[in-house]
């Protein structure tokens, strides 16, 4: 019996795991293979390691192509790396139109050169059993020896660093994808601002990650994509074996997701978050990374610690001590089913 079919999002981590167990690495040069919440790979090219990634973008059709640069260079970012090219794979549902296909390429285009990355190969076809296009990209970038970091690195005493807030992209697919509702409701004004979310504040996390290396050590960074904070927190924890507690209050929601939240009853711990840089830092480096992002205009909070792993992931609200929620599926595959 082949049991329940899977929900759309994420693999569950315990299928996840037993599916790595089985990966059998045969080049000596790879020093950061695939583990549970490590979301790059670092190849050691000599002096420095090249670092590679590939993500797909589904739950979007406009700026996809935006989108899908940025996802992937965060993840390089968050590895301590700038990101220098990236290779696509485009897939056409039938119906499009030329000026639809150069539109799609005109943004990817525009994305690398505002990040100075270079668009260097790929595949391009137009596909049957699809209904919108699917862009998977694969970005790769270099650093460093000594500046890798992975979300493996976190340790006892660290402090846990969030940028920006949560839930940043959720807000922007939604206002996107659920355009015309929201409009009745909310009105334009408010439509348009949730939409400009991918570029203000914006879900890269490049500025932020290098200021954060300048100002003071980095344990672990860690780019919450589906699932959320959450799942960020849980694969943080399971990739460097620790425990972690946060504080409800000091997590910032984003003022717009409150309002959102009155016509689609989500999570904001659990909803896709890329933007948001999630950081873990000794103190007292935590404090200058948090002051060196103040001071640069991105916003910040310290919202927890990390603890021994046998103290678990637990989140404070109010005078009481919660397990962790834990969102196997984004909380926006809600709107999408």
């Amino acid at each position: 019996m082949k049991g329940q079919p899977l929900p759309i999002g994420k693999i569950p981590l315990d299928l996840l795991e037993r599916l790595i167990s089985k990966v059998n690495i045969t080049d000596r040069r790879i020093v950061l293979g695939p583990c549970i919440g490590e979301d790059a790979t670092a190849i050691d090219f000599g002096d420095r390691y090249l670092l590679l990634k590939t993500d797909p973008i589904t739950f979007v059709a406009e700026d996809i192509g935006y989108y899908a640069v940025h996802i992937n260079a965060n993840d390089i970012a968050a590895s301590g790396g700038r990101p220098k090219w990236f290779l696509v794979t485009l897939l056409i549902p039938e119906g499009f139109f030329a000026e639809d296909v150069e539109r799609l390429f005109s943004q990817i285009n525009q994305a690398c050169s505002s990040i100075n990355v270079s668009l260097c190969g790929g595949h391009t076809e137009i596909t049957y059993g699809i209904d919108r296009p699917i862009v998977i990209g694969l970005m790769a970038g270099e650093v460093e020896k000594e500046r890798l970091v992975s979300t493996g690195g976190a340790k006892e005493g660290d402090l846990l660093i969030l940028t920006k807030g949560v839930p940043l992209e959720a807000i922007s697919i939604i206002a996107r994808e659920k355009h015309d509702e929201l409009l009745k409701r909310t009105g334009s004004d408010f439509v348009e601002r949730c939409k400009n979310f991918i570029y203000d504040p914006g879900i890269s996390v490049i500025k932020e990650a290098e200021i954060s290396m300048n100002a003071g050590r980095v344990h672990a960074m860690h780019d919450p994509t589906e699932g959320g904070l959450a799942m960020a927190l849980y694969e943080l924890s399971i990739a460097s074996s620790v425990g972690i507690r946060v504080y409800e209050d000091s997590i910032p929601v984003i003022a717009e997701f409150e309002k959102i939240r009155e016509y689609y009853p989500l999570d904001p711990l659990g909803a896709i978050s890329s933007g948001s840089l999630l950081i873990s830092s000794p103190s007292p480096d935590a404090e200058n990374i948090l002051n060196a992002l103040i001071a640069s205009g991105i916003k910040a909070s310290i919202i927890g610690e990390v603890v021994s792993r046998k103290m678990g992931l637990k989140i404070k609200s109010g005078d009481r001590w919660f397990d962790l929620p834990r969102f196997e599926r984004d909380e926006i595959a809600k709107l999408f089913s």
